[in-house]
């Protein structure tokens, strides 16, 4: 029974570390900065619905990256935080911070066409339900930071297939699980859509 109790004692306290040091991993990928942020980006304000970019002039062909590479940063003024994007969406990649979705349905920040990120609610956007309609999210990849316009969110079934499909204009889209204090295995979706109006070519 000593024995036995040990091993639970051991196995117990190997699980609160790993939970812990994979919290701590995805926490690190994202900086909270509200004035670094806002100023970097001194237009986020301005949630007057702006003339969105049909096409982007910059589209180029599709590039290739290691999973779970580092390929841009999200930029988020409303919560004044910056994030590490990473290539993937797999479990081991998402343990990192956010995701940059690669399918047959999404293209990169450079192309035409829907760009989605992902990320977990209880670490890099466990404030993702303070985004409101109007509000900016700069995306920087590749040298370039595209501004995207908030437009729509919304709550929805974990298994909709409609919400990851290709996109004919230029599109984020955030996607976390929800409720955001749920225990276990989240049943819904929180998803956030925004349209390109605008990018800096000079962007480092």
């Amino acid at each position: 029974m000593k024995m036995l109790g040990f091993f639970l004692l051991t196995a117990g306290t190997a699980i609160v570390l790993w939970s812990g040091y994979t919290w701590w991993q995805q926490g690190s990928a994202v900086t909270h900065q509200p004035e670094k942020v806002e100023e970097a980006h001194p237009e986020w304000e301005n949630t007057k619905p702006q003339k969105t970019l049909k096409t982007n002039s910059e589209d180029t062909d599709s590039l290739h990256f290691q999973s779970g590479e580092k390929v841009g940063q999200l930029d988020i003024p409303r919560i004044g935080n910056e994030y590490e994007v990473f290539w993937g969406t797999g479990p081991e990649v998402l343990k990192q911070g956010v995701g940059l979705h690669d399918s047959k349905w999404t293209v990169t920040p450079n192309q035409t066409g829907h760009v989605v990120l992902s990320g977990h609610r209880d670490t890099v956007f466990r404030h993702l339900d303070q985004v409101e309609n109007g509000d900016h999210l700069y995306v920087t990849f590749e040298g370039v930071t595209y501004d995207y316009q908030v437009n729509k969110t919304w709550i929805t079934d974990k298994d909709d297939r409609s919400v990851i499909v290709k996109k004919e204009e230029p599109t984020l889209t955030l996607t976390t699980c929800y409720p955001f204090d749920f225990i276990g295995s989240a049943p819904k979706r929180y998803i956030i859509q925004a349209a390109l109006v605008g990018k800096d070519v000079t962007a480092a």
